[in-house]
């Protein structure tokens, strides 16, 4: 169940305890409920301070958007799909899965050497491919000169939190998951279209500049929707590539495997839905979408479980939940506290990276998942509990 959080114009309902939320992250939520055209803004049990917009925020806006509410990964997300293999066909030694995993999909900052034509890659649907990359010609100028660079991108993972995983459910099934989004190309639209939102009058005087808005049927509004939606749309073909690769990874290995029905979900993205009537255009920035009966995935960080969820389709949400752990300190901190040897000891028995490039990312910088979970049991109810033997991070 929610707490409203007090003092703010437009209603902010908190699935976790106000008084655990930093203080940096109060005061942007209070900025948020503050902004006239926000209807009300549902806030995660993950919630941690982000730039502009808190991340773990679901805001719903009338005639208004703002792109810091969406965050600069646009449609950043995760996908996961069930196969049919059980622990027992996975041998002792996970090291070279995972260096195949590596060699077929890059990470970082690392592209594939030509753009990979999905239509080439089995079980990757390309409906609508030719009419989405004719698409590209018709985004900000700024970013024209970026196509070659988004094709080759497209199918690779990045780098930060994003990961690749093979993991095993409570029965010992194997799964595959991956976290990405829209890589460089969504960053560059993003920051760009932030910046043309700050300098518009009607965000003056507002307190914080980073929660600039475009306004309903202006030209600005309609720019950065077009580039946006085809941002997202990125994304999502993005991990369907990434995932196609994947699965052809766990075919050579073991050529017997089959594949069930994959689960995705953006969690950095703008949706057009209505509540109590009202058309409204709701951000989710680290949130999922849970409609009643929508499959979403919620995952823990790269030494702990991750979660296959079903939406309850709690309106009071706005139809949400949330994205993950949520980190409890910066990337910075994690670094000055955590070793390299810590990053080892927190993710014994997963076969990934343990050196100091991704102590970053060690489980003793992110929150609880379990706890994460057991605060919004009135959002989603689990499906499955997976837990990774191998991890590949950029």
């Amino acid at each position: 169940m929610y707490t409203l959080l007090p003092g703010t114009r437009a209603p902010v309902k908190v699935w976790t305890d106000p008084n655990t939320i930093e203080p940096e992250a109060t005061k942007q939520l209070r900025n948020i409920g503050a902004l006239p055209w926000v209807e009300g803004v549902a806030v995660m049990p993950d919630v941690h301070f982000g730039k502009g917009a808190t991340v773990g925020s679901v805001i719903a806006m009338r005639q208004a958007v703002s792109p810091a509410a969406v965050g600069v990964d646009i449609g950043c997300g995760m996908s996961a799909v069930r196969t049919s293999l059980t622990a027992e066909d996975l041998p002792d030694d996970l090291g070279p899965l995972r260096r195949a995993i590596e060699d077929a999909i890059p990470v970082g900052f690392h592209t594939h050497d030509d753009q990979i034509d999905p239509r080439r890659v089995r079980g990757v649907d390309t409906k609508g491919l030719d009419a989405f990359w004719k698409g590209f010609d018709d985004l900000h100028v700024g970013v024209s000169q970026l196509r070659g660079r988004a094709g080759k991108q497209l199918g690779t993972l990045g780098g930060g939190n994003h990961f690749l995983e093979v993991c095993l459910d409570t029965d010992g099934t194997v799964w595959l998951m991956l976290h990405s989004g829209s890589r460089n190309i969504g960053k560059e639209l993003a920051e760009r279209h932030i910046a043309i939102a700050r300098k518009l009058p009607h965000n003056a005087d507002l307190p914080d500049r980073d929660l600039a808005v475009f306004l309903a049927k202006t030209p600005e509004m309609e720019a950065y929707r077009r580039d946006l939606y085809w941002a997202q749309e990125y994304a999502r073909r993005n991990r369907a590539l990434m995932l196609g690769l994947f699965q052809q990874v766990l075919r050579d290995a073991f050529p017997q495997v089959t594949f069930g029905e994959p689960i995705s979900c953006h969690h950095n993205y703008v949706a057009e839905e209505q509540y109590g009537g009202v058309d409204l255009l709701v951000t989710r920035k680290g949130a999922i979408r849970a409609g009643s009966g929508d499959l979403g995935i919620i995952p823990g960080s790269m030494g702990t479980g991750s979660y296959i969820v079903r939406g309850r389709g709690n309106e009071d949400a706005f139809n949400s939940a949330s994205h993950g752990a949520g980190r409890r300190m910066s990337r910075s901190k994690a670094k000055k506290l955590f070793t390299a040897e810590d990053l080892a000891a927190q993710t014994a028995g997963v076969e990934c990276r343990k050196d100091a490039g991704v102590v970053d990312e060690i489980p003793g910088a992110y929150k609880d998942v379990e706890a994460v979970l057991a605060q919004q049991t009135d959002l989603v109810d689990v499906v499955a509990h997976l837990k990774q033997v191998v991890c590949v991070k950029g």
